[in-house]
């Protein structure tokens, strides 16, 4: 089916005049599927999409593959919303690098909201910080199954060092399931703070990231209690 230009010249003077307020979510991804699709009327599809996947950050997400499914939706469409999303990444991580954590904590918790949210395995990255808290580097370490991934921490140590940080921020992600800590996360969490401890750097957070939610170490006194165990232990070292 062929749309009529106006449509879709309305739909672009919208984006326009009032950016994506005015839009709704179906409209959005009926828009982008246009940069796509020059002549073919694309909002069935952009329609069909919100309900298979349930939202437009799904939608966004939601594999190659899966997106072809969508009769009409083709090789071109599924670029648009690839380079969505990877413009999108790139974006956050360049707001939220150099900034000071604590001052940014909702542009680390977007940009890791982003990047592990659509991810099917587990996988751990690690932001680097100086001693005033600034954030000098991230790199992603370690990726396993649906339900597991591996990381020493020895290698969390070594890259600390290597990019002379003082202070870590860890995030990894929860693919199918609730945000909440396994023990295997808890710990894996207090082996890491206690190793970099040992070499004053601090662990200073460990997000968890679950499709709809996530979990803060820090802000659910779970790095406090590390701190307490690694102060009992070191005191009876000293003895």
């Amino acid at each position: 089916m062929v749309t009529g230009d106006g449509h879709r010249k309305r739909l672009r003077e919208k984006f326009l005049a009032f950016g994506l307020d005015k839009f709704t979510d179906d409209e959005i991804v009926e828009l982008l599927f246009t940069l796509g699709t020059p002549r073919r009327d694309c909002k069935q599809m952009a329609r069909e999409a919100i309900r298979r996947f349930g939202g437009l950050a799904r939608t966004l997400e939601a594999q190659p593959e899966e997106l072809e499914k969508i009769p009409g939706v083709g090789p071109n469409n599924v670029i648009g919303v690839r380079l969505i999303q990877a413009i999108a990444r790139k974006y956050l991580r360049e707001r939220m690098l150099r900034g000071e954590f604590i001052n940014s904590f909702n542009d680390v918790l977007d940009y890791f909201a982003h990047t592990l949210r659509g991810e099917k395995t587990e996988a751990i990255h690690l932001l680097f910080l100086n001693a005033q808290n600034v954030i000098v580097g991230e790199e992603r370490l370690a990726s396993g199954s649906s339900a597991s991934v591996a990381l020493t921490p020895r290698m969390a140590l070594e890259k600390a060092v290597a990019h002379g940080a003082v202070n870590v921020v860890m995030a990894h992600n929860h693919p199918g399931g609730a945000p909440d800590p396994s023990e295997q996360d808890i710990r894996l969490t207090r082996r890491l703070y206690v190793a970099l401890r040992h070499a004053d750097i601090w662990l200073r957070e460990h997000l968890i990231i679950a499709p709809d939610h996530y979990y803060s170490f820090m802000r659910e006194g779970m790095i406090e209690k590390f701190e307490q165990e690694f102060q009992k232990l070191s005191g009876k070292l000293w003895r």
